[in-house]
């Protein structure tokens, strides 16, 4: 057998594969249940920070970009977008909030969302690809940080040394 019957057998093989993967059906469904409830935010600014940055995980006003039906990127998307409403939903508040005691779920504290959010955790790398204006700078970081923090009737996440002086970070 010659070598470009092989590739063509391979690149064969690899179309049909792709082809028969599109019949999976998770991660086409593409609801966006409708919003329960919100948090009762502290200002403007930190909703608009949390809608750029946040909600198309963690809220029901996910806006789901063409290749979110096309698998197998689709059921990467679908499974970030259900761990991250499982985690924290913006459009459930109540909810998220009530499922431990009026604390959030287990490990979504504000103190904890708000320190994601400052150390870069949040939101995820591969996100930012296709996403570039949810990359927030240090200043607007710190700001949804706090304002989330605010949000929850918390004291703020990132009131610390660094984050007391008015000076810009980037």
């Amino acid at each position: 057998m010659n070598i470009r019957k092989l590739v063509w057998i391979v690149v064969a093989v690899l179309a049909a594969g792709f082809l028969l993967i599109q019949l999976v059906p998770y991660g086409r469904a593409h609801d966006n249940p409708p919003v329960v409830a919100e948090p009762n935010w502290d200002s403007p600014q930190t909703r608009e920070l949390a809608q750029r940055a946040c909600f198309d995980c963690h809220s029901n006003e996910t806006t789901w970009p063409w290749y979110a039906s096309v698998a197998p990127v689709s059921w990467m998307v679908q499974h970030d977008v259900d761990e991250g409403r499982r985690y924290l939903n913006f459009s459930d508040w109540n909810q998220s909030r009530a499922e431990n005691g009026g604390e959030g779920r287990e490990g979504n504290e504000p103190e904890e969302v708000g320190n994601v959010v400052l150390n870069g955790q949040m939101p995820p790398s591969q996100f930012l690809l296709t996403h570039p204006e949810a990359r927030l700078t240090d200043a607007e970081k710190a700001a949804l940080a706090d304002g989330l923090a605010a949000t929850a009737g918390q004291s703020p996440a990132g009131a610390s040394a660094d984050h007391e002086s008015d000076e810009p970070s980037d």
